[in-house]
């Protein structure tokens, strides 16, 4: 049999060996440089804290900073217990993908999630931050039940108004999908951080972020709906099912 490469054809066959060791190093590089998981060490922090939670059956709050940097978010819902899950630049998909650590351990009796904005910044569609959303609620349904989601709605700002068309179709999407769902419901703190059709004077130098002014009127319309739960709760925590 013939070898493979023609000996009449020296240039290409050095050509085409250099070419697969090249191919080889680059690959054999990608390989060693593979980036760590997105916010593994957030991730790591929120799983060694993880003892006891369940037993408590917090009120979970789980997103993006938006969610992270509500440092007042226990006192806003006194006396009941919430949970903090938010982590700075989170898309739904890194929710979804840390999922266990984030929601399941916790056995939330409720869940306020607030998600899809960085999604949008990154590029997503408003169809497919809702599908994203869709799989955390298949994801929710398999371990907690019928166990309510409140989507708190898209926040309009000053950093990120050339997107809030987009933001728009994404709250108007899941709140059709509420409609449909007795276990969602759909938060509307857009509205009151608008006045007449400008974005109220709430945030932080970067425009993105919210002072305790913006905070304020998320704890306005979102602590009635907090209070309504906890009314709702029983001690121990009844089975998902139940809820």
């Amino acid at each position: 049999m013939k070898p493979c490469l023609n000996p009449a054809r020296p240039h290409a066959t050095a050509w085409l060996v250099s070419a697969l060791a090249l191919l080889g190093a680059i690959c054999g590089g990608a390989e060693a440089q593979t980036p760590a998981p997105r916010f593994e060490s957030e991730i790591a922090a929120f799983a060694g804290r993880q003892t006891d939670i369940a037993a408590h059956c917090p009120i979970l709050f789980v997103g993006s900073s938006s969610i992270r940097l509500w440092g007042a978010l226990n006192d806003d819902m006194a006396p009941a217990s919430v949970l903090n899950r938010g982590f700075g630049g989170a898309t739904i998909a890194d929710i979804n993908a840390h999922f266990d650590v984030l929601v399941t351990a916790a056995r939330p009796w409720a869940i306020f999630f607030y998600a899809g904005e960085n999604d949008i910044a990154d590029g997503a569609t408003p169809e497919a931050v809702v599908a994203s959303f869709t799989a955390f609620l298949d994801q929710k349904d398999a371990a907690l039940g019928a166990t309510p989601v409140y989507f708190i709605s898209l926040k309009p700002s000053i950093a990120r108004a050339q997107q809030r068309a987009a933001q728009r179709a994404v709250n108007t999407r899941i709140r059709a999908l509420a409609r449909a769902r007795r276990d969602l419901h759909y938060v509307d703190v857009a509205s009151a951080m608008m006045a007449n059709g400008t974005v109220r004077d709430i945030f932080v130098e970067d425009g993105l972020h919210m002072t305790p002014e913006g905070y304020d009127i998320w704890r306005r319309v979102i602590r009635p709906l907090v209070v309504r739960e906890t009314a709702r709760a029983r001690a121990p925590c009844a089975p998902t099912e139940a809820r």
